[in-house]
């Protein structure tokens, strides 16, 4: 009887492994799940490969997220940091200024010392500072503020005020096709801004042509041609080392006869110290201004991280084709976001969009009192 207890049990077991052993074959299901990793996250049996998705060229957020094990995150989107959290580096320039002036019980002489430290370490230039402390002082004594905390929130303010005094839409002309061209100096990201705005105004309905004109960097070409791509885009390109004033002309021709609603003309990456270089770039403007389309736009394309040189750099293109406003890039990496303040408090130019990071969706359009509460608010 003990042997044949036995003999049962292991052809009990023998069948299990083989219903087991089926149920792992290929084509087969397993009998359970795979191991969950955290809630809503599948663990990959083997660590995945590299995952291919349909990502923006600049590494904007994709709806798929691979994490630093492998793990494939469905449907997960990464949240976007707030303008507060992307100037951290410009903040913390006035963090130690503002924190020695709230220490203090009143108003004296070392509380201006340390604003006028703080703003210059913001890099918002001797003239603007200046500027910022004498209207500061006569609005001190015009409302006798004697509280630091008062006067930090007026300084805001005021900074607030000054930057909202400018018009920072982007124009469109009457009649079609408006043609908004880009100019700048060399890896300021004139042609990634395109392509952020090209996406953005074929999402908004309009149709949108982009003109090659950096004919001289056949990199740039190409990847404006996958930006065109992406946006649903049209695109214009010429000879390489070719005129390019003739091909934001034509550009400009080609959207007339095709019903487009907006030329988005890219240029070449010039030094503002090379007289040939910003004579070319004035040829482009009037061959531009004598095409199909109008010129609404002339936007200034500068890197913050550049501080007070971006300054001198606009001063030189605005003087050579009238910029008409300034598209501020690489904000979130610097520490001198108080060249937004010199820009239009020094030169009369608005800043109208600002670079926060490098996903498709960061490039916003400027918002002075967001801005100012980002750079004072602890």
């Amino acid at each position: 009887m003990t042997l044949v207890i036995i003999l049962i049990a292991a052809a009990l077991l023998i069948a299990s492994a083989g219903f087991l052993f089926l149920g792992r074959r290929d084509g087969g299901v397993p009998l359970e799940p795979p191991p969950l990793d955290r809630p809503g996250r599948v663990r990959a049996e083997k660590p995945l490969p590299p995952v291919e998705v349909e990502t923006p060229v600049d590494g904007g957020v994709a709806d798929v997220v691979v994490d630093d094990v492998g793990t494939a995150l469905v449907g997960e989107t990464a949240p976007r940091p707030t303008l507060r959290e992307r100037l951290v580096k410009a903040r913390g320039q006035l963090a130690g200024s503002l924190s020695s002036v709230l220490s203090r019980s009143g108003i004296d002489q070392s509380t201006w010392d340390d604003l006028e430290e703080g703003l210059l370490r913001a890099d918002v230039g001797i003239a603007t500072t200046t500027a910022l402390l004498a209207d500061l002082r006569e609005r001190v004594k015009a409302e006798s503020i004697a509280d630091p905390a008062a006067l930090v929130e007026a300084l805001k303010t005021d900074v607030a005020t000054r930057l909202g005094a400018f018009d920072r839409t982007l124009r469109y002309a009457d009649i079609a096709p408006s043609v908004w061209l880009f100019v700048g100096v060399n890896g300021v990201g004139k042609t990634t801004t395109i392509g952020k705005l090209a996406k953005r105004e074929s999402a908004e309905g309009r149709r949108v042509l982009l003109a090659a004109g950096d004919t001289f960097r056949a990199a740039a070409v190409e990847q404006l041609t996958v930006w065109a791509e992406r946006a649903g885009a049209e695109l214009v390109r010429g000879n390489e080392g070719g005129d390019p004033a003739s091909v934001i002309f034509d550009a400009t021709e080609r959207a007339r006869a095709r019903n487009f609603d907006l030329v988005l003309g890219d240029t070449a990456g010039r030094l503002h110290t090379k007289s040939n270089l910003m004579e070319e770039l004035r040829k482009v403007r009037r061959v531009a201004d004598k095409g199909a389309g109008t010129v609404t736009e002339v936007l200034l394309v500068l890197d913050a991280t550049t501080g007070q040189n971006g300054l001198i750099q606009a001063r030189e293109f605005c003087d050579a084709v009238d910029l008409t406003g300034v598209v501020l890039t690489k904000l979130d990496g610097s520490a001198k976001g108080g060249i937004v303040l010199a820009i239009q408090q020094d030169l009369g130019i608005p800043v109208k969009l600002v670079g926060l990071g490098e996903g498709i969706d960061d490039l916003v359009a400027f918002d002075p009192d967001e801005f100012a509460a980002a750079l004072f608010d602890r």
